[in-house]
């Protein structure tokens, strides 16, 4: 009889036995993904709190901090729900992740620029000046 137990797919070996070692994989948790949920349950409820219970005067202030919420529910996302750190796929994910982070910058802030510039000059600043348009 032999010792070792054939399992499906490796044979007589182990999985250690084919010269590499992926190290600890971690496997998410019930916990894990509940702790995500309620997460972004209350960074979704706050910004709704803060939008209909008016709480900022200016409408700059409320949009900047939902801003802020939206990226802190982001990285909420990654880390709970797609399980991406900074050594996931030997730092290749980070890697993308950074890179899509500059595009999507580059684009939102040159679509601001260019949208306020546009509404800047292309609109009429006075009535006057809209009744003398031709």
């Amino acid at each position: 009889m032999s010792a070792h137990i054939e399992t499906a797919g490796h044979g007589a070996h182990g999985h250690d036995d084919h010269g590499h070692d992926d190290g600890p994989v971690s496997h998410s948790t019930f916990k894990g993904y509940m702790t995500g949920f309620v997460l972004a349950l209350i960074l979704t409820a706050i910004p709704f709190w803060i939008v209909m219970g008016k709480v900022f005067d200016k409408p700059g202030t409320t949009a900047l901090v939902i801003l802020a919420f939206a990226v802190v529910q982001i990285v909420v996302h990654m880390v709970y729900f797609l399980h991406m750190d900074a050594k996931s796929e030997g730092g290749w994910n980070m890697l993308a992740l950074i890179f899509t982070l500059v595009l999507v910058v580059i684009t939102l802030a040159g679509s601001l620029w260019v949208m306020y510039h546009m509404n800047t000059n292309m609109m009429p600043h006075s009535m006057h000046d809209m009744k003398n348009m031709p």
